[in-house]
C-alpha cells in the first residue's frame, strides 16, 4: 500500500475538482487528483458538451425544413443519426485534451485513476494508494436518478449517460420527467425525425417562471412534441422496440425507445463519508456558506453539494474555496447572483428573483418591467421574434430577470453582472448597444422602466415647458 501526503487532494475531475486542482497546483500547493471514470466529468462526456452537440443537429435539420421563410426552398432536412453521434463524439474529442489527465500532470498534479473513499478523517484511499491531506474537496458530481418504477428493470431505458452513445435513431421516444434534460432532448429528436412523448408527474419546466415555460411548451408542441403532465408513472413493461409505460391515472404510452430524464442524485455511494466524519444531507452532502461539511478540512462543491446543480456552479464553488484554502481568507458562496437556461428554441434563462419569488419578498415595492422580442430589429429579420424579457426591479436596482426566446442564455449574462455587482437599471440604460443587434432588447428593457418616469410625469412636463418658455 503507497501512502502519499498532499496538501489538497480533489475527489472527482469534472468541472468543480478540474478548476481547483488547476488553480491550486499553479498557485504553488502540492495536489492530488482522484478519478474513478472519465476524467472531465458528467458534463464533457455525458451532459452539457454532447446535449448541445446533438441539439446543433436538431437545429441544423429544422432550418432546412423551415428556409421557406427566408426566401429559400424548404429541404428534408434528413438526419443520418449514426453520423450525427459521430459529430457528437467529434465534438467531445475535440474538447477533451483540456480535461485530459496529461495536461493536468503537465500543472504537477498527481492524477490517480480510482476512487476514493475515506478510510479517515484526514485519509482517502484510491485504489493501493492511500493519500493523507490537510485540504479535501469532494467534487463527484451527480449521475440520473431512477426512481423505483415497478418492471423498469426488466425494460431496456436510456439516460443522458447512454444516449449519446445509441447509434439508431427511435422510432418513437418516450421521455419520462419533463424538465430541462428532458425537454432538451424532446426536441433535439422530434426534429431529427423521431416521435417524442413526455410523460411528466407534475408541470413541465415546473423550476420556471411559469408565464415563460408556457412559450417554450407551446413552441415544442408546435413542432409535434407531445408533452403529457400531471402523468407520474406507475409501471413499464414491454421489449427494446416495444415499450409501455402507464401512468398512476391509467394512461397508457407507447413507445419504442424509453429516456428516464426524472432527476439527478449526487455521488456520495463511494465515499464512505461516516468515516470521513462528514455528515450527508438529504440531496448530498451538508456544507456552509463556505463550502465546508461537518468535517472542516473537507469541503464539498457542485453537484454533490446538494444546491444548484450546473457546470458553471461548480466553478464558481471552486473558485469560493480556493480563496478559502490557499489564502486563509473568509469566503461565502451566493446564489442570487447565478443564471441558468434551458437549450430548447426559443430557449429559457433565469437569474435572481423569479417573478412570484419577488412577490413574495418584495410586496407592494417591487416592479417588473417587459420588452418583447418583437419589437426588437433583429429578432424580426431573423424571424425570432417570439419570447420577452422581465426584469423585477426593486428601489431602481434588478433583483431578478427572466428571458424566454432567442439567444435568451445569452442575454441572462449582462443581468447576472447586474446582480452579481448590485447595479442600478440607470446603469443598464446608459449602455449605448449597437444597432440591430439582440443585445438591444437588455436596454430597451430598461428604457422601458424608464419611460414611465419621463414621459408620464407632469414634473417632467413643467420643466420641459418652462426651459423652453423662459431659457435662451
Amino acid at each position: 500500500m503507497e501512502k502519499i501526503k498532499t496538501d489538497v487532494l480533489v475527489i472527482g475531475a469534472g468541472s468543480g475538482g478540474l478548476s481547483v486542482a488547476a488553480g491550486a497546483a499553479q498557485m504553488g500547493a502540492k495536489v492530488v487528483l482522484l478519478e474513478g471514470h472519465k476524467m472531465g466529468g458528467d458534463c464533457l462526456n455525458f451532459g452539457c458538451v454532447p446535449s448541445k452537440a446533438l441539439i446543433a443537429t436538431g437545429k441544423a435539420a429544422y432550418a432546412q425544413t423551415h428556409a421557406e421563410q427566408y426566401g429559400v426552398a424548404n429541404a428534408a432536412g434528413t438526419v443520418d443519426y449514426a453520423a450525427a453521434k459521430d459529430h457528437v463524439a467529434d465534438v467531445i474529442a475535440t474538447i477533451e485534451p483540456m480535461d485530459s489527465q496529461e495536461r493536468f500532470e503537465g500543472f504537477g498534479i498527481k492524477v490517480i485513476r480510482e476512487f476514493g473513499t475515506f478510510i479517515s478523517p484526514t485519509e482517502v484511499q484510491a485504489g493501493d494508494t492511500v493519500i493523507t491531506a490537510r485540504r479535501i474537496v469532494i467534487a463527484t458530481g451527480s449521475s440520473p436518478m431512477v426512481p423505483p418504477i415497478e418492471g423498469l428493470e426488466g425494460v431496456p431505458f436510456q439516460t443522458n449517460e447512454t444516449i449519446f452513445e445509441l447509434r439508431e435513431a427511435p422510432e418513437h421516444l418516450l421521455v419520462v420527467g419533463g424538465g430541462p434534460i428532458g425537454m432538451e432532448m424532446a426536441q433535439a429528436h422530434i426534429r431529427m425525425g423521431c416521435k417524442v412523448t413526455v410523460i411528466e408527474g407534475g408541470k413541465a419546466l415546473g423550476k420556471d417562471d411559469p408565464e415563460l415555460a408556457e412559450v417554450v411548451l407551446a413552441a415544442l408542441k408546435e413542432e409535434g412534441v407531445v408533452i403529457e403532465e400531471g402523468a407520474r408513472v406507475a409501471k413499464v413493461g414491454g421489449t427494446a422496440g416495444a415499450i409501455e409505460v402507464e401512468t398512476e391515472d391509467g394512461r397508457v404510452f407507447k413507445g419504442s425507445h424509453l429516456l428516464m430524464a426524472a432527476g439527478r442524485k449526487s455521488n456520495v455511494d463511494k465515499l464512505n463519508l461516516e468515516a470521513g466524519n462528514i455528515k450527508p444531507s438529504r440531496t448530498g452532502i451538508e456544507v456552509d456558506d463556505s463550502m465546508r461539511s461537518s468535517n472542516k478540512r473537507v469541503y464539498a462543491i457542485g453537484d454533490v453539494a446538494g444546491g444548484l446543480q450546473f457546470t458553471h456552479v461548480a466553478g464558481y464553488h471552486a473558485g469560493v474555496i480556493i480563496r478559502s484554502m490557499l489564502f486563509g481568507l473568509p469566503s461565502k458562496a451566493k446564489t442570487s447572483h447565478i443564471p441558468w437556461a434551458t437549450y430548447t428554441d426559443p430557449e429559457l434563462a433565469q437569474v435572481g428573483l423569479t417573478e412570484a419569488q419577488a412577490k413574495d419578498k418584495h410586496g407592494a415595492g417591487l416592479e417588473v418591467v417587459r420588452f418583447h422580442f418583437s419589437h426588437n430589429d433583429r429578432a424580426l429579420a431573423e424571424r425570432k421574434s417570439k419570447g420577452f424579457v422581465k426584469v423585477m426591479v426593486v428601489k431602481g436596482r434588478p433583483v431578478g430577470a427572466s428571458i424566454v426566446g432567442y439567444q435568451a442564455g445569452e442575454l441572462i449574462n449582462l443581468w447576472a453582472l447586474a446582480l452579481a455587482n448590485n447595479m442600478k437599471m440607470s446603469q443598464i440604460a446608459a449602455m449605448v448597444a449597437p444597432y440591430p443587434t439582440i443585445g438591444e432588447i437588455n436596454k430597451r428593457v430598461a428604457g422601458a422602466y424608464f419611460s414611465p418616469r419621463l414621459f408620464e410625469s407632469d414634473l417632467v412636463k413643467k420643466v420641459v415647458g418652462f426651459v423652453q418658455k423662459y431659457v435662451p
